[in-house]
C-alpha cells in the first residue's frame, strides 16, 4: 500500500491561506484544494466520524461532541471510546483489503479501543485529592512513555483552556515523526488543534497572524518529514470558524418557560436534566433539544421559531433530510444563524451559577463552553497555582461569565464558502467540493494506488 499521511489542520479555511502562511500558499501551486460541504454538526467528533467511516452521523450515531443519554439521563461529552462509533473505520476496511496494513491514530477523536496499531489521546490521571495531572493514554501501553521520556509530559493545558498554544500541535507533530521512524505504518492520522483557540478567541478575522505563522512553520517541517519519507500527505480540516457576535442562552430561554429542571445544592443551581420537561445539549451553533413528550416538542418549536439568532428548527423530517435522524440525536435540533453560537448557560443569575462554570472542566458542563479559553485573572490563576505547589486543595475558578467574548464559532452549514473546511492533496484528481462522506474513499485511493 501506498504510505499516506492524513493532517487534520483544525479549523483552516481558505479564508485563512495567504501571506501568514507562506508554506501553504507555495504547497498549493502543486496542489489541488477542494472545498468540504459541511453537514449537521459541524464539529469535531462528527465530521471526523464522517471522514473515517464515509457514513452520514445518522448511520455512525455520532450526533456531536456529546448528547443526552436517555437511559443514564446524563449529558455526556468528550467520550473517547471508539465503540461509540457505528460504522466501520477506513483503517479496518484497509485492514480486510492487506491484512498487513499498518495504522497509527494520533489524537483523532474516538480513539480509545480503535482497532489502530499504534494510537494516543488525550488522557489526564484524576488524582484522589481532586488534582488533574497531565497525559495521554496510548496503545501499546508503553507507547506513551516512549513519547513522553523523549518528548516530555503532554501539555494538556495547552491542548485546551485559557493556556492553549502551539505546544500541544508540536508535541504530536514530533509524536507522529517519532511513530513514523520506529514502525512506518502505511497510514498516519495527525491531528493539529492549534488553528482552533485562536479562531473561536478572536474570530478567523481578529489578531491571529502569529498563530497562523506558528502552525505553517509546524506544517512545512512535518509535511517535508514525511514526504522526504515517500509519504501522500493529504492535509484537510473538519470545518471552518466563522465571525459570531451573538450569544444564544437557549436554555435560559427554555427556563423561562417553565420548562427546565433545576437543583440548588450548597446555594448553586445545578441543570437536572432528568426532571426537565424540555432542555438544550448546545454544542457550538447546533444544540440539541431533548423534551418529555410531543405537546412539550410542539411548544418548544413554537417558543423557539420567533427567536433572533437560530436559523433552522429541524422535527423529525429535517432531521432525516439533514442525515441527523439517530436515536441519540435531540427530540429537536436548532442550529444558530452564521453570526450566532448557543452557550449552555442555565442560571438566570450569576451569582448561583454552579462551581464548574467558573472552571475548565468539560465533562462535567451539560454543553460546550468556548468562554473556557479566556480567563477573568492571571494574578488570581497564580494563587491558585501556588496554592497546588503547596499541597493546598483549591478550585482553579479563573474562567469569567461572559459569553459575549467568543469571537468564532462552527457547526452551522449556511456559512459562506470561504469558510468551509477544505481537502488538499497532490497527484490526486479530486474536485472543486466534496462530500464529507468523499473523504474515506479518498483516503483509501490514496493507500491503493
Amino acid at each position: 500500500m501506498r504510505k499516506t499521511v492524513v493532517i487534520d489542520v483544525v479549523g483552516l479555511s481558505s479564508a485563512l491561506i495567504g501571506e501568514d502562511t507562506p508554506f501553504l500558499t507555495k504547497y498549493l501551486e502543486n496542489s489541488r484544494l477542494s472545498r468540504i460541504k459541511p453537514h449537521l454538526p459541524a464539529v469535531t467528533t462528527s465530521m471526523q466520524s464522517t471522514y473515517l467511516t464515509g457514513t452520514w452521523p445518522s448511520q455512525h450515531g455520532i450526533v456531536g461532541n456529546g448528547w443526552y443519554d436517555r437511559t443514564d439521563c446524563e449529558v455526556k461529552f468528550w467520550k473517547q471510546s471508539n465503540k461509540l462509533v457505528q460504522g466501520e473505520s477506513v483503517w479496518e476496511t484497509a485492514k480486510r483489503i492487506n491484512p498487513a496494513f499498518t495504522c497509527a491514530q494520533l489524537f483523532w477523536w474516538y480513539n480509545m479501543y480503535c482497532g489502530a496499531d499504534y494510537s494516543v489521546t488525550p488522557r489526564p490521571n484524576y488524582l484522589a485529592d481532586g488534582r488533574k495531572m497531565p497525559d495521554c493514554y496510548s496503545h501499546p501501553a508503553g507507547l506513551r512513555d516512549e513519547l513522553q521520556q523523549r518528548f516530555g509530559q503532554f501539555p494538556l493545558f495547552s491542548f485546551w483552556g485559557p493556556g492553549a498554544n502551539i505546544k500541544s500541535s508540536e508535541w504530536i507533530a514530533n509524536a507522529a515523526m517519532y511513530v513514523e521512524e520506529k514502525h512506518s505504518p502505511a497510514l498516519n492520522l495527525v491531528y493539529l488543534p492549534h488553528l482552533d483557540y485562536c479562531q473561536q478567541k478572536f474570530g478567523p478575522q481578529g489578531p491571529i497572524e502569529k498563530e497562523l505563522r506558528e502552525i505553517d512553520a509546524l506544517l512545512k517541517k512535518l509535511v517535508g518529514f514525511f514526504e522526504e519519507r515517500g509519504a501522500n500527505v493529504i492535509l484537510l480540516s473538519e470545518y471552518g470558524i466563522v465571525p459570531v457576535s451573538r450569544p444564544v442562552h437557549i436554555n435560559r430561554i427554555l427556563r423561562n418557560a417553565g420548562l427546565l429542571g433545576i437543583r440548588t445544592e450548597r446555594g448553586l443551581e445545578l441543570l437536572d436534566a432528568g426532571a426537565s420537561q424540555a432542555f438544550a445539549v448546545s454544542d457550538h451553533q447546533v444544540a440539541h433539544i431533548y423534551t418529555k413528550s410531543d405537546s412539550i416538542k410542539a411548544q418548544v418549536i413554537k417558543l423557539l421559531t420567533a427567536e433572533e439568532g437560530i436559523d433552522l428548527l429541524l422535527d423529525e423530517e429535517g432531521k432525516e433530510r439533514h442525515h441527523l435522524d439517530h436515536e441519540r440525536a435531540g427530540d429537536i435540533v436548532a442550529v444558530a444563524k452564521p453570526d450566532s453560537w448557543f452557550t449552555y448557560y442555565f442560571w438566570l443569575d450569576d451569582r448561583v451559577a454552579p462551581d464548574y462554570a467558573r472552571m475548565v472542566d468539560i465533562h462535567k458542563k451539560p454543553g460546550y463552553d468556548p468562554v473556557e479559553m479566556f480567563m477573568t485573572s492571571k494574578l488570581r490563576a497564580g494563587y491558585k497555582l501556588l496554592r497546588k505547589k503547596l499541597g493546598f486543595r483549591y478550585v482553579l475558578d479563573v474562567i469569567p461569565l461572559d459569553a459575549t467574548l467568543v469571537k468564532g464559532s462552527h457547526g452551522a452549514i449556511q456559512i459562506p464558502e470561504k469558510y468551509y473546511p477544505v481537502l488538499v492533496a497532490r497527484d490526486m484528481a479530486i474536485p472543486e467540493e466534496l462530500e464529507a462522506i468523499a473523504v474515506r474513499d479518498i483516503i483509501l485511493q490514496s493507500l491503493l494506488s
